[in-house]
């Protein structure tokens, strides 16, 4: 019965309804786009919002509050992708290419699926530690290295320093990286009076930014709708399950490190995402070889729909059961 409630909850909320229209447009034929350049605009914006507002709060935040679920952080996006790794190699017989690319993308994390737990979280009025932006950008890139790094040991020598070199630029310097981690860092040396100049333009618009966000990603979605046609009962299956599995490792780790009942729900959802945005640059760059069908299909028709309509009322569900609420 929570779940259920939950999940009434969740499915009606302006984010995911938008989302579900974009879906809607795609099927119907609808002649609805974004101008070109929007939604960059719009992932620009929501992702430096991120990063100042979670560098506010990183101002006031202690080190002992914050070293234990920062390493918990670091454990989930290096042991999930191997763990990946081994199942999509062993159980579902795909060749390395495509399963380290896989693999990079479920262990980096989803900026877009993140904001949605906080705006769920908050319309349930659920509170959680306000550093928790910080643990979206500690995860966002180790995991798309370990994957890498598992298919480069098998890879020549030359091809792999100049594969490295690439990728790591595309790592260390995308709009991703950039924006979630420079906005920490002004957020954290700006604090307060800092906080008090960007809120007028960060804070309330954000969930209209993400409505206008999530009803781009729906059209997009819905594009990539026939493509679950040939990606077979297992990737159907690993892109539903993996992700449960994860996010009840990431809640575990969340309770065990001593973040809030709403901390290791965003904890779990982190660890449940899929990333569309820095892994497939990364992957495009680092595995040519990898077919996009596969990855972005799992990642964004099958693993993003699921978190944001039944994932995130079954990772606060269980969260509220471990924390006895």
């Amino acid at each position: 019965m929570e779940i259920l409630n939950s999940l009434i909850a969740n499915l009606q909320t302006p984010m995911f309804l938008a989302f579900l229209l974009g879906i809607f447009a795609t099927l119907v034929k609808s002649d609805l786009k974004f101008p070109d350049g929007m939604y960059t605009g719009i992932t620009i914006y929501l992702l430096f919002a991120i990063g100042l507002k979670g560098g506010v709060k990183l101002n006031s935040t202690t080190i002992e509050e914050f070293y234990k679920p920062a390493i918990a952080a670091l454990t989930l996006c290096i042991s999930i992708p191997i763990i990946a790794y081994y199942i999509l190699t062993k159980l579902g017989g795909y060749d390395k290419e495509n399963a380290a690319a896989l693999s990079a993308h479920y262990g980096s994390v989803s900026a877009v699926t993140f904001s949605e737990a906080l705006a769920f979280l908050e319309s349930l009025h659920i509170p959680y530690e306000g550093y928790m932006p910080s643990m979206l950008a500690i995860m966002e890139i180790p995991a798309i290295i370990v994957a890498l790094f598992i298919l480069k040991i098998n890879s020549s020598e030359e091809k792999e320093s100049m594969s490295w070199k690439k990728v790591a630029h595309e790592l260390f310097t995308g709009k991703g990286t950039l924006l979630l981690i420079g906005g920490l860092i002004i957020g954290m040396i700006s604090g307060k009076k800092g906080h008090e100049q960007f809120a007028p333009l960060f804070e309330v618009p954000f969930r209209g930014m993400l409505i206008l966000f999530l009803l781009e990603v729906g059209i997009v979605t819905g594009r990539r709708i026939t493509d679950l046609k040939k990606a077979g009962v297992f990737l159907i299956a690993f892109g539903i399950l993996f992700p449960i599995c994860n996010g009840m490792f990431g809640l575990v780790l969340g309770k065990t490190v001593g973040l809030s009942m709403g901390g290791a729900t965003i904890l779990a959802t982190l660890s449940a995402s899929a990333s569309y945005i820095a892994a497939p640059a990364a992957i495009r760059i680092a595995i040519p070889e990898a077919s996009p069908a596969i990855y972005l299909t799992s990642s964004l028709a099958i693993t993003f729909p699921f978190n944001l309509s039944v994932g995130l009322p079954l990772y606060l569900a269980v969260s509220k059961y471990l924390y006895g609420v």
